[in-house]
């Protein structure tokens, strides 16, 4: 069974963390059909995952998000692809809260 491990340190404090935390999950829910269940912690939140042929969770912490996920044998062949394009969207919503609101000028 081939593993996936991914770790992302932040600095977001665990309620913003949270909150990319569902949005990833609403994200792979609809792209890849997973069934994803949040389990809430006072310290750490878990995000499990599943759908056929893969299995795992996303920890979410104040300061860090660690994924380890399970590919069965078929998806195992593509271990690169979907762990490239999990680390691309974890990186997108990482990255958002750091862009800078648009101002307006006032006209």
């Amino acid at each position: 069974m081939a593993e996936i491990r991914i770790h992302r340190d932040h600095d977001l404090g665990l309620a913003k963390a949270r909150e990319i935390a569902w949005k990833w999950a609403e994200q792979v829910e609809g792209k890849f059909d997973m069934e994803c269940t949040v389990l809430e912690g006072e310290f750490s939140d878990t995000v499990e995952f599943t759908r056929s042929g893969v299995k795992g969770e996303l920890t979410v912490a104040p300061d860090h998000f660690e994924l380890v996920a399970h590919l069965g044998f078929l998806l195992g062949a593509f271990k690169k692809t979907i762990e490239t394009e999990i680390e691309k969207e974890l990186d997108a919503l990482l990255a958002a809260p750091k862009k800078a609101p648009s101002k307006k000028k006032a006209g």
